[in-house]
Parts: C-alpha cells; structure tokens; sequence
C-alpha cells in the first residue's frame, strides 16, 4: 500500500503530478522519483548538494571494501603493465557546471 504525503504547504504543488515523493515499500522509507537538488533548483543528478553536507554515519560506495568478499592480491608485475595502458588525462570544468557548483577554479 504506497499512499502519498504532502508537503507543509499544501499549496506548495500545483497538483498530484508534482508530488514525487512517497512512502516507500519497506517500513520507514520514503522514496523520491525524480531529481532532488539541496540549496540549487537544477539538480541534475538523482541528489545535488550544493553546500557541505554532515554525515553521522557510514556512506557505502561500490568500492567499499565492506561491499565486497573474496578479495585477493594480484600480481604486481600486471598491474603496472596495466597502468601503463591507462588513459591520464587533464581537464577543465564546463562553466555553467562549474557556477551552478560554486566552482571558481576550473
């Protein structure tokens, strides 16, 4: 049973298609669908955060060794033959990512 919830404002939406967020399917959650941007208005990623952002707990990344299992050394000699086959590039912000970012060494 997904029933949606609404913001404090109730004008806040003009009508039941902007509403993206709802309860989700496992208690205690809340799911957003659609882009959610904090302190921007043009989030183009699934989350922006523009501004520092506290976390009191842990933040699992793919490469989070607590993500994964049977992880084993490897052969030296093939790995810096492989570094030497990596593309190592220098680059330059786009400018209107770097403004919407507050980036001002691009």
């Amino acid at each position: 049973h997904n029933s949606f919830f609404q913001a404090s404002n109730p004008g806040q939406f003009e009508n039941d298609s902007d509403v993206l967020w709802q309860r989700g399917h496992v208690p205690e959650t809340t799911v957003c669908h659609g882009r959610v941007g904090i302190n921007t208005d043009a989030p183009d990623e699934a989350l922006v955060v523009c501004g520092n952002a506290k976390v009191m707990g842990r933040v699992m990344h793919p490469s989070d060794s607590r993500a994964k299992q049977n992880i084993w050394e490897v052969d030296t000699n093939e790995q810096l033959r492989r570094i030497t086959q990596m593309r190592l590039v220098e680059y330059d912000y786009k400018p209107e990512f770097a403004s919407v970012m507050g980036i001002t060494n691009t």
